[in-house]
């Protein structure tokens, strides 16, 4: 076959690069293209031999050692191997940048998404997508599985922080302002591809109606809480999927965005990565969807015990391109196999690969597949993280403030500030950050809370104490007792019980004794149960999950800036009134109610 370079020349519009491409491409090349395995289980040279379209590196799928440098050249080794193919096509690298480049060591993190959604500021939220998308670029990464426009509708749902409210209309302009920005970082520049997930009502699922596939080794089983809702059923009629769960999909297809991450959960009992009438009729058809469907993590196998089975199913409903994420090879063998048998048709592979080019293609990547080394400059730099401190300031939501407890003064005395999430960045972060689950400690530089109080109101007049053993002979005029809850992702972070840990209990008891006014400032993926400290705390502050740049949360407490945070979910009572549903029968209102927050 003599080779066409028509698709390399960039004044073809296009579609009609792709169909100088398609016409070329072979089978295995095609299947190639559909294949996704995960770093740590493909070398270059196989992306070079089995064609791979795109490879992933999953939560905590770092290079060593885990920098901004480490991971461009990591990158690029694979896209130099993709580039070697018959016909050069170049690769999609992704990773989960849900809030910051994640996953690297210095990055810049930004608050979760429920913080985000809290500021209500769709010009912040796509100015933090095009600083993500600038140190995206700088590690050479193209593809990034964010945004998350979830719904949350039951706060024990570890993944409720990745929801910006519960909201549609919130959720959609948010989530489309997250699309443009990182569509666009630095004035249509480059281009990075936006995911927008998980399609669809992954957060509407049924606590305990999360399936077991036995015939998968993972960590989806748990005898805890654990695993109980995330991945689970959505029990609801089609009237409230579209009317709730769907307009933030329609709202990031008009920004044109080109990939949509299918839900592991199931919509009345049917898988989402099977259910073609979703995929197919309503996303591709309906919505008028141009891009390509990829699956979650191994998702796919969750569909049959049979794998040929499951690929054929979840091809044949519409997903394009499988996270396999390990066994690649066998993917390719079975797609190949069902192709040969009919199973699959020519004309559903040719559709889902003119879809990946099509991202490819729109992105500039057959023009730039390899980013330039300037990037590299601002990465984790002052100028971007000024951006995530004013994300910060904008997303604390200050739920009570009696008898002046707030703005804090140096001139009243020392004020007393106890636990460990007051001086520690892994617990302002939350999970997916460096590792899947993130973790406690100085996990990547950044700033804490306790720094930022230094700074406002002087060394000499701020006394810590993790524990909150502070010896008085008299009360201080007010302290700050910082709690939360530790990272989690996922389902690992599904809980039946969001009442605040004994422990911190005790602390805000212990604290309570030894000052005049008490400032409690909660780390949370999630509104928690303060019933058994409501009444001992004077100022109530919900920081979320607020990322490397915890400072900036005292120049809100200090008065410097001021609380501009709005609630975008109502804060429940008690467990009484969790799920959502249970808060509308209930005889009471939440706590505090949607929209909520106070001011100086």
């Amino acid at each position: 076959m003599e080779q066409s370079t028509a698709y390399k020349d960039a004044t073809r519009t296009i579609e009609e690069r792709i169909d100088s491409l398609l016409a070329q491409m072979t089978l295995d090349e095609k299947i190639g293209q559909m294949t996704q395995p995960e770093k740590n289980s493909i070398t270059p040279e196989d992306v070079t031999k089995y064609f791979i379209g795109s490879v992933l590196s999953g939560g905590g799928g770092n290079p060593t050692p885990n920098n901004g440098e480490s991971w461009a050249q990591m990158v690029k080794g694979f896209q130099k191997a993709a580039l070697e193919t018959r016909l050069g096509i170049p690769l999609l690298y992704g990773v989960d940048a849900v809030h910051g480049h994640n996953n690297v060591v210095g990055a810049t993190i930004f608050p979760h998404n429920i913080g985000m959604g809290a500021t209500r500021d769709a010009d912040l939220v796509e100015r933090c997508a095009q600083v993500t998308a600038q140190e995206l670029l700088a590690t050479g990464v193209h593809w990034d599985f964010a945004p998350a426009v979830s719904i949350p509708h039951d706060f024990r749902w570890g993944r409720s922080y990745e929801g910006y409210a519960d909201n549609p209309a919130v959720v959609s302009e948010l989530g489309a302002a997250f699309v443009r920005g990182l569509q666009a970082p630095n004035g249509g520049e480059a281009h990075i591809l936006p995911s927008v997930k998980h399609y669809v009502a992954d957060g509407g699922t049924t606590w305990g109606s999360k399936k077991s596939y036995e015939w998968i080794e993972f960590v989806w089983e748990s005898e805890t809480d654990k695993w109980s809702i995330d991945q689970g059923d959505a029990q609801i009629d089609e009237e409230t999927l579209r009317t709730i769960f769907l307009p933030p999909y329609k709202a990031a297809i008009e920004q044109g965005a080109l990939n949509v991450m299918a839900s592991y959960s199931m919509w009345n009992g049917v898988k989402l990565h099977g259910h073609k009438y979703l995929l197919t009729d309503v996303l591709k058809d309906e919505l008028g969807f141009e891009g390509f469907i990829v699956t979650d993590w191994m998702a796919i196998d969750q569909l049959s015990e049979n794998y040929y089975d499951a690929v054929v199913h979840s091809i044949n409903a519409g997903i394009d391109m499988n996270m396999v994420p390990f066994d690649y090879k066998r993917f390719i063998t079975v797609m190949k196999e069902a192709v040969e048998k009919g199973d699959i048709s020519m004309a559903r592979v040719d559709d889902a690969v003119r879809r990946i080019l099509r991202a490819k293609f729109w992105q500039g990547l057959f023009e730039k597949p390899i980013t330039d080394d300037h990037w590299l400059d601002d990465f984790g730099g002052e100028a971007h993280r000024e951006v995530a401190r004013e994300a910060v300031r904008k997303s604390l939501v200050l739920l009570k403030n009696e008898n002046h407890a707030l703005p804090l003064t140096a001139e009243a005395g020392p004020v007393l500030v106890a636990g460990e999430g007051a001086d520690d960045i892994g617990l302002a972060c939350g999970g997916w950050t460096i590792e899947w689950m993130g973790n406690k400690g100085a996990i990547t530089p950044g700033s804490t809370l306790l720094e930022g109080l230094k700074a406002q109101l002087g060394d000499e007049n701020v006394k810590y104490s993790a524990e909150g053993a502070f010896s008085t002979t008299e009360k201080a005029p007010v302290a700050v007792v910082v709690v939360g809850e530790d990272p989690y992702a996922e389902g690992e972070g599904d809980t039946s019980n969001l009442a605040l840990r004994a422990e911190h209990v005790a602390l805000v008891e212990r604290v309570r004794a030894v000052c005049d006014k008490l400032v409690l400032v909660i780390y949370s993926g999630r509104p928690v149960i303060l019933s058994d400290v409501l009444a001992e705390c004077d100022a109530i502050v919900a920081a979320w999950l607020p990322g490397t740049e915890a400072n900036a949360i005292a120049d809100v407490l200090v008065g410097e800036a001021p609380f501009e945070g709005k609630l975008g979910h109502n804060w429940p009572r008690s467990m009484d009134q969790v799920p959502l549903s249970a808060l509308k029968a209930s005889d009471q209102g939440p706590l505090y109610p949607y929209g909520h927050g106070l001011s100086l």
